[in-house]
């Protein structure tokens, strides 16, 4: 964390609660290798090119995060049905993205009632549970960070993907679970996400799964509710049949969101003006090797060292009527 929030974060649970989970996947969890380069989450103090990259891109200096914590602290007061911690490593989470204006944090609000709005997918969400797009290799990051520090994500929306073993509903929640490293990384929090989302062999009956109801969730969560700074989307190997699924998402995008997605089909010195190959895979135009099968199952196996945390953010929420979150 940068020096100007150590003193306060020092006693954080939340960060208590992270720092074991990163011994118990450094330690106990399957390794995952990309080549020579193993995949980690990171939860390590900042070195100074996140420090200043957090002052010039968030302005985050010391006496903007003290202002910060103090007015999102009053403006959570005004909703006393929302059940968060007062932990500024939670706060963090949701004041980045909005680069400390804490008065314009109506993301935090956004986001637990988008979890109100979609019980289906967020009720009893557990990471041993939802095992199932983890498992398929259809989500996983990649172990290098761009030159700008951005984190990179796959998502499998092609061949890898069988509907009939991974639901539509069952891949949203393997994204879910899987943002939550991206909220809780430092780094990527301030240097942000770039998705490399891989088309190759969708097909017509993938499209069925597709519904417009599904791809308003989607473009909801991703506009409105997405706790963390989307830097881009990169579609890559895609075909006519991929326009025809982009078609269905397109009437719920916003032009700023429009802005950030790209189409690269195979064209790959084209996304490696967004990302250096030595940070991409091999089936990409980058240098990264696949990590061996059963790498799905091994990823999910190191996600479950993310539990107890993630249970613990999962918790918290607006309060029903039934004194339920």
């Amino acid at each position: 964390m940068a020096a100007s929030m150590m003193e306060e974060t020092v006693k954080s649970p939340m960060l208590a609660a992270k720092e074991k989970m990163f011994q118990h996947w450094q330690i106990n969890a399957p390794k995952i290798k990309f080549g020579e380069h193993q995949l980690s989450i990171e939860i390590t103090d900042l070195d100074d090119f996140f420090i200043e990259k957090a002052k010039k891109e968030l302005r985050e200096t010391p006496e903007i995060v003290a202002q910060s914590f103090k007015q999102l602290r009053e403006y959570i007061a005004g909703e006393p049905d929302l059940h968060i911690p007062d932990d500024v490593d939670f706060y963090v989470i949701f004041l980045r993205p909005c680069k400390w204006y804490a008065k314009k944090c109506f993301l935090l609000k956004r986001y637990y009632r988008f979890r109100q709005h979609y019980p289906h997918i967020f009720d009893n969400l557990l990471i041993t549970k939802e095992r199932t797009a983890l498992c398929a290799g259809l989500i996983y990051p990649l172990p290098l960070r761009t030159k700008e520090g951005c984190r990179l994500m796959i998502i499998e929306v092609g061949k890898r993907w069988k509907p009939k073993e991974v639901s539509i509903d069952d891949f949203f929640k393997g994204l879910m679970i899987i943002l939550y490293l991206a909220m809780t990384e430092y780094r990527t929090q301030i240097a942000g996400t770039h998705i490399i989302m891989d088309a190759d062999g969708l097909s017509l009956s993938h499209l069925t799964y597709i519904t417009p109801s599904f791809a308003k969730m989607v473009v909801d969560f991703v506009q409105k509710c997405l706790p963390t700074r989307l830097k881009g989307i990169h579609i890559v190997n895609q075909s006519f049949i991929f326009n025809m699924a982009f078609a269905i998402f397109k009437p719920f995008l916003e032009e700023k969101i429009r802005k950030r997605i790209h189409f690269h089909g195979t064209n790959w010195d084209s996304l490696t003006t967004f990302a250096e190959k030595r940070v991409l895979l091999k089936k990409h135009g980058g240098e990264l090797d696949m990590p061996e099968e059963p790498f799905g199952m091994h990823f999910w196996e190191n996600m479950l060292s993310c539990e107890p945390a993630f249970v613990e953010m999962i918790n918290y929420g607006y309060k029903t009527d039934k004194g339920k979150i």
